[in-house]
């Protein structure tokens, strides 16, 4: 189901939630209470199970799936994407979900460690235990080498031992480094002596893109240009919409495709790197709830990428009443992409696609290109 864990009948009847495990298996778990139980063993292994590629598996909260091959995690989320539209949007859609995927492994090109007693890792799942960890499977080669690194740097006493967290991000040369004391910024010094760059010049097919510190890019290093592909295919017109546009990644594609771009932003991080990024467009450093709320001519074409807790009922009010001839959601969530769709009540879908920028894990992204009924 979708957040990583089976449903698991107990012997008494009541169902719970188990993590880890595979349809069909027989498994001891522990659940006391609680809906949510913990896995202690399996005692019938499904013949789908496979070896997890990290060794702290199960014990790190980062990954859900490594228990599982790829092909069966991609099968399993095209099902899980289908559900959810069925039972929270009530959409009963029956077309094809075709499925874009990469390495299952090395992809990330972010990462965020925790410190504790000289220690650095992944928190555990739903706690604020710290596992320590050695590599990480799923990011990138030169994410690593920085996990080494800052491994190796802790035991220097010029190492601030009140910096609590450490985000890395990369383009496979550079290296930018975000860290944390208490959910504050660091000192700046902390950052000159890691040689952290500031802003990080990131390559794709299309053009470099800037990301500052305080910005989001994609983190799945091989999926970045069939993202932007996927969602503006067909795309053209006289005008196109960018909601939610970061640093520009699909406002650069739909400059090729449209006349006229306007890419709506609220980060001002974001905005600067878009100004930057794609200064042939208009930027608006709104929300876009606002943005909408006061926009009284139509556009083409919109593309909403928006954040985990999707558009919302502002924003697919105002889209219901502007009523684009085609709307393209980016989604991250598949339950609140079901809960917009059903917003959008006169769209339909036209092309339904999962990305799978999240492999090991129950995340994934979904691209639901619409048009008037």
């Amino acid at each position: 189901m979708y957040g990583g864990d089976g449903l698991a009948r107990l012997p008494d009847g009541r169902v719970v939630l188990a993590p880890f495990v595979l349809p069909g298996e027989l498994a001891r778990i522990e659940s006391g209470d609680e809906v949510r139980a913990e896995l202690v063993e399996v005692l019938e292994p499904s013949p789908d199970r496979v070896a997890p590629a990290c060794p702290v598996f199960a014990r790190c909260g980062g990954c859900h799936y490594q228990h599982a091959p790829y092909e069966y995690q991609l099968a399993r989320k095209v099902e899980i994407l289908r559900e959810q539209l069925r039972r929270v949007g009530k959409i009963d859609y029956q077309g094809e979900i075709a499925v874009i995927s990469g390495p299952p492994l090395g992809y990330r090109n972010r990462a965020q460690f925790h410190i504790a007693d000289g220690r650095i890792g992944y928190l555990a799942a739903r706690s604020r235990d710290l596992i320590p960890i050695e590599q990480c499977p799923i990011s990138s080669p030169r994410v690593n080498e920085v996990l080494t690194m800052l491994r190796d740097r802790m035991s220097d006493p010029k190492f601030p031992r009140f910096v609590r967290e450490i985000e890395v991000f990369s383009n496979e040369t550079a290296v930018q480094i975000n860290a944390l004391e208490y959910d504050r910024p660091v000192a700046r010094t902390f950052y000159e002596w890691m040689e952290s760059t500031v802003a990080i010049d990131y390559p794709t097919s299309f053009g470099a893109f800037r990301v500052s510190p305080r910005s989001f890019f994609q983190v799945n290093r091989f999926l970045i240009e069939p993202l932007a592909d996927a969602a503006l295919e067909h795309a053209s017109g006289n005008t196109g919409l960018d909601l939610y546009a970061g640093v520009g990644l699909f406002a650069r594609r739909m400059k090729e495709k449209f006349d006229r771009v306007i890419a709506v932003e609220s980060g001002a991080s974001a905005v600067r790197d878009l100004e930057v990024n794609v200064p042939d467009v208009t930027a608006e450093h709104a929300r876009v709830e606002d943005y909408l709320a006061k926009l009284d001519k139509t556009p083409d074409f919109v593309l909403a990428d928006p954040p985990r807790a999707g558009l919302g009922k502002i924003a697919t009010a105002s889209l219901a009443r502007l009523a684009p001839p085609r709307i393209t959601i980016v989604s991250c969530d598949p339950a609140t992409l079901a809960r917009d769709l059903a917003g959008l009540g006169k769209y339909k879908i036209d092309r339904l696609t999962l990305v799978d920028l999240f492999p090991q894990t129950y995340h994934m992204e979904a691209i639901a290109h619409l048009s008037i009924c």
